[in-house]
Parts: structure tokens; sequence; C-alpha cells
């Protein structure tokens, strides 16, 4: 093997494309015939598509899967510190020279043709799991769903859709239906489809997909029911009724989340192990994460910091809620946002429950919103809004005025991964 370290790799495959997102599948055809279609080798997979809640819904399957003796591989996008994180092989992260051969193999297969950054990194964890035994493979969506890197399964195990809503409409379209047909378009012939609570044109749109391709659809309020009673998970389906611990990813909206991988578990013929471990150990980070520990949390002790990466409209109301049932406390935002994203959308329902919002740009992100920027928009929107350098600073201020503040770091999986890597 020629090259150093995944990092050099990865910086190399930068530069195959000039467009960081070209959603095609020609490409990744190319490369995974060149290498032996790896793909027809992966474990039974669950293949998982929506706007929000993909990722949680993930790390919960994963949680019951190998809570019931199983092992998974897992492949989601994108990382928060190092890119390893997106790959684990039958339950443990890649490691460096794994990862750095298959990378490489992937590099000189591809011959130097133009391919996206996320499609030869994707080909290269399907060859990576496609060659180490398991029992599942769990892979998320990047973007959209119909023209994904991912989307090059015959006949999963099982498809999920969770919660649609409006986001990367540049590259998905500008309704919610065009969108929730991209979604669709992970659903295969005959294999059974997982979909979570929907908007009725999105639902309109699965649905139609589901039919036309004779796919059984198991969807939230038809087929199974999930809910929280008495700080309890009451699930519930043809099968019978599930009274679980609440989802330990704090957040009303994991209710919905752990409904569908509960759905995925009794699909796939887990029992009531594998259904208490989904909602007791699952783990991810930068969603309503607590940090109690490291330089942030050193330089405001009396704070209560936490750090979350949603970024659309959708994710902006689910954080409201949240906090909105949090013990009462002075809550502050400090805020970074990409400008590709609907700041205003996300910025709205939070308006009402933030004393003030600090703006900051996300640190080595070209696509970031200036702070300025995020501040006019905030305050647009009903937020006491002001700047700041960095998030050490804006804390520093935060907690200089109001020393037992509730703090929220978010707007952006970017910010959440400079935090974590750096500061946090």
């Amino acid at each position: 093997m020629m090259a150093g370290t995944s990092d050099i790799i990865l910086t190399r495959m930068m530069a195959l494309h000039p467009k960081i997102i070209d959603l095609t599948l020609d490409r990744v055809w190319r490369l995974l015939d060149a290498l032996g279609n790896p793909q027809r080798d992966l474990p039974p997979v669950v293949h998982v598509a929506g706007t929000n809640g993909k990722g949680s819904t993930i790390a919960m399957l994963r949680a019951g899967l190998e809570g019931a003796g199983k092992r998974c591989h897992v492949y989601t996008s994108p990382h928060l510190v190092r890119f390893h994180e997106r790959i684990r092989l039958a339950g443990d992260l890649i490691d460096e020279t794994a990862l750095s051969a298959v990378l490489d193999e992937c590099e000189a297969a591809n011959g130097g043709a133009p391919i996206t950054y996320f499609e030869i990194t994707t080909v290269a964890a399907i060859l990576a799991m496609a060659r180490t035994p398991a029992d599942f493979t769990l892979l998320e969506v990047g973007l959209g769903g119909r023209l994904d890197a991912t989307n090059v399964l015959e006949k999963p195990a099982a498809t999920v859709i969770t919660p649609v809503s409006m986001d990367h409409e540049q590259y998905l379209g500008d309704t919610l239906a065009k969108i929730a047909g991209e979604k669709a378009g992970i659903i295969k012939r005959g294999v059974p489809c997982i979909v979570s609570r929907q908007q009725p044109d999105a639902t309109d749109v699965i649905e139609a997909q589901a039919m036309r391709l004779g796919a059984p659809l198991l969807a939230q309020g038809q087929h199974w029911h999930a809910a929280r009673e008495r700080d309890r998970l009451v699930y519930q389906d043809e099968r019978g009724l599930l009274d679980l611990p609440p989802p330990n990813l704090p957040g009303a909206h994991q209710i919905d989340n752990a409904g569908a991988a509960l759905a995925v578990l009794r699909l796939l013929g887990m029992g009531d192990t594998a259904a208490e471990a989904a909602v007791t150990f699952a783990q991810w980070p930068a969603r309503m994460q607590r940090l109690a520990t490291g330089p942030l949390a050193e330089r405001a002790p009396r704070v209560e910091l936490w750090l979350d990466g949603g970024h659309n409209p959708a994710a902006g109301q689910a954080l409201a809620t949240h906090l909105s049932g949090l013990p009462e406390r002075p809550t502050h935002l400090i805020c970074g946002m990409l400008n590709t994203k609907d700041a205003r959308g996300f910025l709205r329902p939070l308006a009402p429950l933030a004393r003030s919002l600090t703006a900051v740009a996300i640190p080595g992100e070209t696509n970031t919103l200036p702070a300025d920027e995020t501040a006019r928009l905030a305050a647009e929107t009903g937020h006491d809004a002001c700047v700041a350098e960095s998030v050490a600073a804006a804390l520093d201020a935060i907690s200089a005025r109001d020393p037992r503040a509730r703090v929220l770091i978010c707007g952006s999986l970017y910010l959440a991964g400079h935090v974590l890597r750096t500061e946090g």
C-alpha cells in the first residue's frame, strides 16, 4: 500500500470531483463493479432515509441488536471529530490500518475518474463491511435516497423512512412531496418499509411508491404506535404491547424514533431483550448532549451546557419542544449555521424560549453563515441577538451576566463537531 494515513488519502479524494454533491448513481455503480460488487456480500441491511431522526433511529437499532447479541456494521454521516466515526465493523469503529487500506484500494480502482468524496468513501465503507463477518448492516442515507450513494442494494432486509420535512431543497426539490419522493426512492420491491409519522403530502407519496413496488408498509399510527405514558414508553403493534423505559436519548421526538427502531427489531424477529436495550443503551453524540466536562464546561462551571447539531426547521421545533419541558432556567443560545440552511425556519420556534442568541461563524467551514448574518436573521425571528468571535467567547459573556444559565450550542453538526474536537 503506497499511502500513509487515511487523512492524506481523504484529502486527495476531495479533489476527484469539482462538486461536493452531484446526485447520480453512475459513478458509484462503475466503482462497485470495478471492485467486484461488494454490496452483494453485505450482511442483511436495514436502509434508513428521512430528514430528521435517521441517526438516532440507527443508534437505537444498533443498541437493540447488540443487546440481543448480534454484531452490527453501521455506516452514518457526517462524522463529528474523525472520519472513522462513519464506519463501524461488527460493532467497533474502523481502525486506521483498515480504513487506509480500503480507501487506497478504492482510489486505485477508481483510476482518477471523477467521483464525489461521499460516493467514493461510501464505496470504501461497503467494501470494508462486505469483508467483515457480522449479523446485520445499518446503512444511513447521506442525502435524499433515490440517487444517494447508499442506494445500491437489490433487496435489503428492511427500509425505514423517518420524518420527512423541508431541507436540502436545492438538491431534492422545493415541495414536501418532491422531497418525500426522493426519500421513498429507497423502497424496494417486496421489501417491508417502516414509516414514521409523516405530514399528509409525504404520506401520499410514500404510500404510492410502496404500492407500486408491492412493498409492505408498516406505518406509525396504523400498524404500530409509540407514546410516552407515565414516564414509560408504550409501544404497540399487531404482536402485542411493550412497556419500556423512556429513551435515554433526550427529546420528545425520540419517542417516534424509538418506535421506528422497535418496529424494525420486531420485524427482524428480535425479542424483549433487544427492545429494552434499544431504548436504554443507545448513544448518539451532539443530539441534546450534555457537556459536563471539558474545557468549555470548566470555563463556566455553574452553567448547564448542552450541544445539538440540528439545523433545519423541524429540528428547531423539536429543540423548542424539548427545552420547554426542562426545569425552568434562563436559556441562552450560541448558534452557528451553514449558508445552505433555512436559518429563519430553524431559529423561529426557539425565539420564545431564549433570553439571548449569540451568533458565531463555524471555524474552518467555507459555507458558514457569517456571524453578523446569523445575528441579523435571528433578530428578524424575535431573538435578542449579538455576535462573538468564538464559542468560548460567547460562553464567557453569557456566564458573566447569567452565571446559572442554561446554554445550548446549536445550529449545525459542523459546529458541534468543532466543539467536540477542540473545546468540548
